[in-house]
């Protein structure tokens, strides 16, 4: 199946190229300045694409240049696929957000966490933020699933609000596979990236066949950029994807479960998942910032600051980041959907004032 948005020009979609040139020029300056060595870019609206670059180089050892087939490691950006599963799973009457986790995953009810509901856990109030997994679990789903049940807590559930890094979306990915029986991977390969023909943009499980596409991230300290970890797919953090079909998904999201001819979700569905369901609680994790958390991606809202999603982006905006690396939202009230990827892991602050820059310059270009 070929990419799914036809193409358009900027001007026939109501796009102004000044802002993106400034955009252009930044991404290169970056890149110049060795912040990293790789980006995409994709812009879209209304269903079709205005803007597609590539830059820079993928890989040193040996040198490779990022092309439009490139694939960018998504870190956190992984979060909304695997949520995505999660809708489509509560579209079929198979799972409530309000069920408890222990309803389909019976041994998760110890240590306590017997009443904790999916919407907790999607909505980062689970109380269980800095729980993981061992390596092991990659290869053996039911030791991920023994060692996700065994969780302990860290403060009372749904008494506050903190980022859970992994632990959140691997419940969710215990949840899909106990409730389908059948590997989380292959699931939302099947009921949300293939129905939308991005099963060539968007993997959550590289295939080794496609793994040479895959660009090497780079941090202050070692990433993994073994075949064993792209194949892996980790639900919080392991996607890889182009910034097109990132681009893609997020106008699916912006036009309420619809691309194309493709009816992916419900209006009422996406509606809901992309509301503000935590108010202005602060996010401990994120420094105090209130994240205004749906089930999947988070809100622009009114707050001062917010991350990523642009100073001045309109209150509906959504979407969500990579850690140190990307980013992906969109304007409902717009039309339009954005991605940005790279290829190292750049700290606080320059890295959240980047985005910042990053995402006015879109928000600028939109007539």
């Amino acid at each position: 199946m070929t990419y799914p948005l036809p193409n358009a020009t900027l001007g026939e979609l109501g796009l102004s190229e000044a802002p993106l040139a400034h955009l252009d020029r930044l991404i290169r300056e970056h890149i110049a300045e060795g912040r990293y060595a790789g980006a995409q870019i994709a812009l879209a609206r209304h269903g079709r694409l205005a803007l597609y670059r590539s830059y820079g180089q993928a890989r040193s050892e040996p040198a490779r240049d990022v092309t439009d087939e490139t694939l960018f490691l998504l870190f956190s950006q992984t979060k909304v696929l695997t949520s995505a599963a999660v809708w489509a799973l509560v579209e079929e009457g198979r799972v409530s957000f309000m069920d408890k986790v222990s309803d389909h995953l019976p041994e998760f009810a110890q240590r306590g966490k017997g009443e904790i509901t999916l919407h907790q856990v999607m909505t980062h109030q689970g109380g269980f933020p800095s729980a993981d997994v061992t390596q092991a679990t990659w290869t053996d789903h039911a030791r991920m699933r023994a060692e996700v049940c065994d969780f302990s807590l860290e403060w009372t559930p749904g008494t506050r609000l903190q980022y859970h890094g992994r632990a959140a979306h691997l419940v969710q990915a215990m949840v899909i596979e106990a409730v389908t029986g059948r590997d989380f991977r292959d699931v939302i390969r099947e009921k949300v990236i293939a129905p939308l023909g991005l099963q060539n943009e968007i993997f959550v499980g590289v295939p080794e066949a496609e793994m040479a596409r895959c660009a090497h991230t780079h941090a202050p300290e070692p990433r993994d950029n073994s075949a064993a970890f792209m194949a892996a797919g980790l639900p919080s953090g392991g996607g890889y994807a182009t910034a097109r079909g990132m681009a893609a998904f997020y106008q699916m999201l912006m036009n309420k479960g619809r691309l194309g001819d493709v009816r992916a979700f419900s209006p009422r569905l996406i509606e809901y998942v992309s509301r503000n369901h935590t108010g202005e609680a602060p996010d401990v994790q994120m420094g105090g910032i209130p994240m205004h958390r749906g089930l999947g991606p988070h809100m622009r809202g009114e707050s001062a600051h917010i991350r990523g999603l642009g100073t001045i982006g309109h209150p509906a905006t959504f979407g969500h980041g990579g850690v140190g690396s990307s980013y992906s939202w969109c304007d409902p009230a717009s039309g339009v959907s954005f991605t940005y990827l790279t290829n190292y892991v750049q700290p606080d602050p320059w890295h959240s004032a980047r985005l910042d820059r990053v995402s006015n310059l879109v928000h600028a270009a939109i007539d």
